[in-house]
């Protein structure tokens, strides 16, 4: 009988930026080890980022495939080839910011050829990004159900909406001053200076419009995918389904889905750096002994910032793997944002990979001891799932509410001591400060027992994706909803 049950169909529409993208193709593979024909909807630049792992994913019986869309660059007035958020975010600020307007304008453009793939292929189902707020109505045309895929956490899901529901941040007489989150559990506190740009401006622009229309297209959704596991959160996982009666279901930490080497080794971009190489060096060092730095795909640090995050790291005394974003042309060529003579002095004690980083390999390899993160929620859960506590230096995005989960929840970070949202280029830090925390996090008891709770964050990670599992099972559910949702529509028409 099971055979005469068409397979379900669902496609997976990520937003353009690697932070999105990576997440999404590893649901599509956790959906497809459900049965279920997964396709990734993706523009021509993007689609070397899939094929690879749709193809690994063809040959263990998992049926995956990819779509392909033009972006709309030049009407946007971007240069050829721009498809990706992450693709211009090396320039200066000020081209960045502007750069980044036109990207979301093009991405709007987007919603004429997804309305013509879906009627041409008629899925089931759609999990498109919060970006896209209009895939709920394009979706909906053809009476296609749209699931919504944040790329972040339930803690900082329900931080956003409280904020937007209660505005606390207006009732401060300063950027500084501290204020409770009304109705979120854990009495957190946040400033105006940790807020995103858009949440504190009483300007509509084409922005905030967008995250309006967000918010609206998700009441009218399906319901909302979650990239994240129950007991990492359960209280806001609680919250954010029965107090503020949203439908979602947790199915991460995704990345568990790669289980080989050469599934986490090209995870992303092409790394930088030659993953043997990289893990022969990491195995020449003492366990919990060598500091993770990155900063993600979309934070450009200034040059004085990273000179002073080298001078920081060096008077650490510890051991550390730092990815940068620059490029080396030549080996003659002088750095402005090192100190001279840093990496020779740093031989054997650290490595700078320029570029992009198989941060889940280096994550989960047994000398890594801590991690210095923007935290960008990827980057979280691939600590956790490590076991690797952390120091926070969030930058932009929802990074400052994660921040607070970490450090006063989980209770498995120590922050750098950043107050201020800075879209790009973040706010800056002295050495010490980058000395201080490096050292709590790597050293002494507390660094033991921050490392201690996240290890068993880390196997509860594991375990949640495993048969029976948290995840496992709310994966399964979702799965067999959309089923019976499919089903019983089709019998009604």
């Amino acid at each position: 009988m099971d055979s005469e049950i068409p397979q379900l169909h669902v496609f997976f529409f990520p937003f353009m930026a690697h932070g999105h993208m990576i997440p999404t193709v590893d649901m599509a593979k956790l959906f497809g080890t459900r049965g279920v024909k997964t396709s990734i909807i993706t523009t021509p630049a993007n689609a070397p980022l899939f094929s690879n792992p749709i193809q690994r994913s063809n040959d263990l019986g998992i049926d995956m495939d990819l779509k392909i869309i033009k972006f709309p660059y030049v009407e946007a007035g971007l240069p050829e080839g721009c498809e990706n958020v992450d693709s211009f975010t090396n320039s200066d600020k000020s081209k960045s910011l502007e750069m980044i307007i036109k990207f979301f304008k093009a991405t709007a453009m987007l919603q004429e050829p997804l309305e013509q793939i879906l009627k041409e292929c008629r899925p089931d189902f759609l999990v498109a990004d919060m970006f896209f707020p209009w895939a709920t109505d394009s979706a909906a045309k053809f009476g296609i159900p749209r699931l919504v895929f944040h790329g972040t956490g339930f803690f900082s899901l329900c931080t956003t909406a409280c904020l937007a529901m209660y505005e606390p941040h207006k009732q401060v007489s300063s950027e500084s001053e501290p204020f409770v989150v009304p109705g979120l559990p854990g009495d957190i506190k946040l400033t105006r200076n940790q807020l995103p740009q858009l949440m504190k401006s009483y300007d509509e622009t084409d922005f905030t419009k967008m995250m309006k229309a967000s918010k609206e297209a998700e009441l009218k959704s399906f319901g909302v995918v979650v990239n994240s596991f129950y007991e990492l959160e359960p209280t806001y996982a609680n919250y954010y389904r029965n107090v503020l009666g949203r439908r979602a279901w947790h199915v991460g930490p995704v990345s568990l889905c790669n289980r080989n080497f050469e599934d986490k080794a090209s995870r992303g971009k092409q790394a930088s750096i030659d993953e043997n190489e990289c893990l022969k060096w990491l195995n020449s060092k003492k366990p919990n002994s060598v500091i993770y730095i990155c900063f993600g795909s979309i934070a450009n640090f200034n040059s004085d910032q990273l000179m002073e995050i080298a001078m920081g790291l060096e008077a650490s005394g510890k051991e550390f793997i730092w990815v940068v974003r620059k490029d080396k042309k030549d080996e003659d060529e002088n750095e402005d944002w090192l100190p001279e003579g840093f990496e020779k002095r740093m031989e054997g004690k650290g490595t700078i990979i320029r570029g992009w980083a198989p941060q889940v390999l280096i994550l989960e390899h047994e000398s890594v001891g801590g991690m210095v993160t923007h935290c960008g929620w990827n980057s979280i859960l691939e600590g956790v799932t490590a076991g690797v506590p952390m120091v926070t230096w969030p930058v932009a995005a929802e990074q400052f509410h994660n921040e607070k989960l970490v450090i006063e929840v989980l209770k498995i970070g120590v922050s750098v001591g950043v107050q201020q949202w800075v879209l790009l280029v973040g706010d800056f830090v002295k050495r010490d400060a980058i000395e201080k925390a490096v050292n709590e996090v790597m050293v002494g008891d507390r660094a033991k027992e921050m490392r201690s709770r996240t290890k068993a964050l880390g196997e509860m990670a594991r375990r949640a994706i495993e048969k029976e599992g948290s995840s496992y099972s709310d994966l399964n559910a979702l799965v067999e909803e959309l089923s019976s949702s499919r089903d019983s529509s089709k019998q009604t028409i």
